[in-house]
């Protein structure tokens, strides 16, 4: 019977000494900056869901469980705001159809390429508060630019765009999806230009037709772009807020505008209600972390890459 086996103790050397120090020096602030800014404030926000805490209380003093997430369940607010936003999702498909459709455009060499690329792009780096600020003028029911137009037209007043509860969604989507537009558009130009062109040239030769080669070739081999476009549109659109706050008056009319964030911001800011708001922020990102993971898991279904 063989004896256990002695454990030897390796002595470092001096260098290495020296290199596990710097290595733990290099290490230190970026771990140091996710606990203080990323791991503290996520517990802390779970600790405040579960009281009634305002920011001047004391918050382990008004624990109250699951309280806060019961009211929410019940708030019909909550479910309209919720309801709100996932219609604000319909601008993603238009926004991913209009970008890969302007990009094959562009991707022909066409003459002003660059100017139309950066034209396109502008709003994505515009500051947002500046652009709603713009497109609420656009949207004014008055003198607003799309109005005016309605009225050369046809000779009748366009609809009160961001007072009616119907129309407020309408433009929304109309903004954001201008918003957003730039980014799919060089996402979808960069993929369409990572595509070799001998999968096309022997689609030709096999009698391809234009719808065909699009189908067969370019949607399948743009689809990890489509999935990232996807991912991160969906991730952003429950995020919305600034829009609702700059281009509306309080979530405007009947809250038919206010997104989940919008919500959130209503109850904790303009109601002092910040344990309640932290509520709102941990199903919110439940919501936004559950549709990630299942898109994730189903994109080995349908996401493709070039061999």
């Amino acid at each position: 019977m063989q004896g256990k086996a002695k454990k030897v103790k390796v002595k470092m050397s001096p260098m290495a000494k020296r290199e596990e120090r710097w290595a733990w020096l290099f290490i230190a602030p970026p771990f140091l900056g996710f606990v203080l800014f990323m791991a503290y404030p996520i517990c802390f926000a779970l600790l405040a869901s579960t009281s009634r805490w305002t920011g001047m209380n004391s918050l382990m003093g008004n624990l109250s469980g699951l309280r806060n997430y019961a009211e929410i369940m019940a708030d019909p607010k909550f479910w309209k705001s919720l309801g709100t936003t996932v219609i604000y999702l319909i601008g993603i498909p238009i926004g991913m159809i209009l970008g890969i459709l302007i990009a094959m455009g562009l991707n022909r060499g066409i003459k002003g390429k660059r100017v139309l690329t950066t034209m396109y792009y502008v709003p994505v780096v515009s500051s947002l508060v500046a652009v709603s600020i713009l497109w609420a003028w656009v949207f004014n029911y008055d003198y607003g630019l799309f109005n005016t137009i309605i009225k050369a037209l046809t000779g009748r007043h366009g609809p009160n765009w961001l007072g009616d509860e119907h129309m407020v969604k309408v433009a929304m989507i109309i903004f954001m999806t201008w918003k957003g537009l730039g980014t799919s558009i060089i996402l979808y130009l960069a993929g369409l230009q990572n595509i070799p062109r001998d999968y096309y040239e022997a689609a030709e030769i096999d009698g391809a037709n234009g719808v065909k080669k699009f189908r067969h070739i370019t949607l399948p081999l743009l689809s990890p772009v489509t999935f990232y476009i996807l991912i991160t549109s969906l991730i952003g659109g429950f995020q919305v807020f600034v829009e609702v706050q700059v281009m509306t008056t309080n979530g405007g009319t009947n809250y038919s505008a206010a997104t989940v964030v919008y919500y959130l911001y209503d109850k904790a800011f303009n109601n002092n209600q910040l344990g309640y708001g932290c509520a709102v922020a941990t199903i919110l990102a439940l919501i936004i972390f559950l549709i990630t993971a299942f898109n994730f898991w189903g994109q080995k279904k349908w996401v493709k890459t070039i061999d």
